[in-house]
C-alpha cells in the first residue's frame, strides 16, 4: 500500500517561510501541496526531511552552473533538513541519456573513481560538510543483481519510457537507442527508494528521471518524494547555458582574480538572475539592492558585491578583497576614469584578434602594424610580441595616446 501524507499538521509561519525558501528561483515544485504537508509534519514532529541530490561524476571538476542546485540544498540544509549528496558511481557506468541525441559513452570505473574524488570536496564549498550525508548508489545498485534488475524493470512500461522527449525524438529520427539507456532512469528512481527521499532536486533536464523516483516509491509502498527543478544557469555570454564546451563558464577552482573579473563581465540584466540563483543574500536584500540601482546607483556596485561573494565562497574573503583591489589597480593605472568596457570570448586570445574585437584596430593587419610601431599597451606595458596570447581576465588595453578599452576575456 502507498503511504498517504498526514494532513492534520498546522501550516505555521515557519512552514510558510520554508516554502518561500524552497520556491526561490525554482522552475517547478511538484506537487507543492504535498511539500507543504511534509514541511508541516517536520515542523510539528521535529523529524528532518530527507533531501537528495544525485550527481554523476562525468567530469573531474564542476563549474558554478552546477552549484545552482547545491545552493538550494544549502538553503534547505540551513533550515535543519538532512541533505544527501549522492554520487552516481553506478549510474555513471550506464550514462545519462538526458538531453542526448545519441548514446552517451559510459565511463570506465577508473574514470569514475578519479572524478568522484574531487566532486564532494568541491561540493563542500557550498554545502555544510558536517551536516551532509554522502552516499554512492553502487551501495544498493550492485547487490540488486540480475534478478533484482528484472524485477525493477517490471515496474515501468516501455510505452511510458517512450514518452520521454529525447527517446521519442531519437526513435522518430531513426537514431539508435540502446536498451541499457532505459535502465538509467530506473536506477536513478531506485535511488529514491533506497534513500527514502522526501524531496529530490535536479536541473530542468532531469524532470523525467525525478518523476521516475516518485513513481517507483509508490510502487514500493513508500510515501512519494516531491521534486524540485532548478533552471539551467546562462553562462558569461547570457545566451547559452553555462558549459565548458561553450567557454562561457566559471570553474569553481579558477584563481580568484579571474573568477572576480569573469563575474564582472556579465551583463547588468543577467546579474539579477545570478543573484537569485547563486547568492546567499535574502530575496529582500536583493530586492532592496535592485531598487537602489533602479533609483540611480551604479549597477557596477551590485556586480562587484556579487563578484566578491562568489569569489569568497570558493576561496576566502581576503582573496575576494585582493581580487577587487587587483581589478581596481588594473583599471586605474594611467587610464582615464571613463573608458569603454568590452567583453570578448575565446581565451586564450591573440593580441591582434583582441584589438580587432575590441574595436581598437579595424583589421588584423592594422593591429600588426600598431604592435610593430610600439603603439599598443596592455596594463601599461608595451606589447612587442605579435603572437602574444592573453588568458581569461580583465585588461586595460591602450592604442596610441587616446584609444582605451577595459577588455574582459572569457
Amino acid at each position: 500500500m502507498n503511504q498517504e501524507l498526514v494532513t492534520n499538521f498546522p501550516v505555521t509561519d515557519r512552514v510558510k517561510m520554508a516554502l518561500a525558501v524552497s520556491l526561490r528561483g525554482c522552475e517547478e515544485l511538484i506537487p507543492q501541496d504535498d511539500w507543504v504537508k511534509k514541511l508541516a509534519r517536520s515542523e510539528a514532529t521535529g523529524v528532518p526531511l530527507r533531501i537528495k541530490l544525485g550527481l554523476d561524476p562525468t567530469a573531474p571538476d564542476i563549474h558554478i552552473g552546477h552549484t545552482v542546485v547545491l545552493n538550494k540544498m544549502r538553503q534547505l540544509q540551513d533550515l535543519g533538513h538532512q541533505v544527501i549528496f549522492l554520487i552516481g558511481d553506478f549510474t555513471s557506468l550506464i550514462g545519462d541519456p538526458s538531453g542526448r541525441n545519441a548514446t552517451r559513452p559510459p565511463l570506465t570505473p577508473e574514470q569514475i573513481k578519479v572524478n568522484a574524488e574531487t566532486y564532494y570536496r568541491q561540493a563542500s564549498l557550498v554545502l555544510d560538510p558536517a551536516k551532509t550525508e554522502i552516499r554512492y548508489n553502487s551501495e544498493w545498485s550492485e547487490p540488486l543483481g540480475a534478478t533484482g534488475m528484472i524485477q525493477l524493470a517490471s515496474r515501468y512500461t516501455v510505452a511510458r519510457m517512450m514518452e520521454r522527449n529525447d527517446f521519442n525524438d531519437r526513435f522518430k529520427a531513426g537514431t539508435p537507442i540502446s536498451v541499457h539507456e532505459f535502465l538509467y532512469p530506473l536506477m536513478q528512481g531506485y535511488d529514491s527508494v533506497a534513500l527514502k527521499s522526501d524531496l529530490e532536486l535536479g536541473g530542468t533536464d532531469q524532470k523525467f528521471n525525478l518523476l521516475m523516483g516518485r513513481h517507483l516509491q509508490q510502487e514500493y509502498g513508500q510515501e512519494p518524494q516531491c521534486i524540485l527543478t532548478m533552471p539551467l544557469l546562462e553562462g558569461l555570454d547570457g545566451v547559452d547555458k553555462m558549459s565548458k564546451s561553450k567557454n562561457n563558464y566559471i570553474g569553481i577552482s579558477e584563481e580568484p582574480n579571474t573568477m572576480f573579473a569573469k563575474v564582472l563581465s556579465i551583463s547588468d540584466v543577467l546579474m539579477w538572475k545570478w543573484y537569485t540563483l547563486l547568492s546567499f543574500k535574502s530575496e529582500a536584500d536583493i530586492a532592496a539592492l535592485k531598487a537602489e540601482v533602479d533609483g540611480g546607483r551604479n549597477p557596477k556596485d551590485a556586480k562587484v558585491a556579487l563578484a566578491k561573494e562568489i569569489t569568497a565562497r570558493f576561496h576566502s574573503a581576503a582573496a575576494a578583497d585582493a581580487a577587487e583591489q587587483d581589478f581596481i589597480n588594473r583599471s586605474k593605472g594611467g587610464v582615464p576614469d571613463e573608458i569603454p568596457d568590452v567583453s570578448v570570448s575565446g581565451a586564450p586570445l591573440g593580441i591582434g584578434a583582441l584589438l580587432k574585437a575590441a574595436g581598437l584596430a579595424p583589421s588584423g593587419s592594422e593591429a600588426t602594424r600598431l604592435i610593430e610601431g610600439g603603439g599598443v599597451r596592455v596594463d601599461s606595458s608595451v606589447v612587442s610580441d605579435k603572437a602574444l596570447k592573453l588568458n581569461a581576465g580583465t585588461y586595460v588595453v591602450q592604442v596610441g595616446k587616446r584609444k582605451f578599452a577595459r577588455v574582459t576575456i572569457s
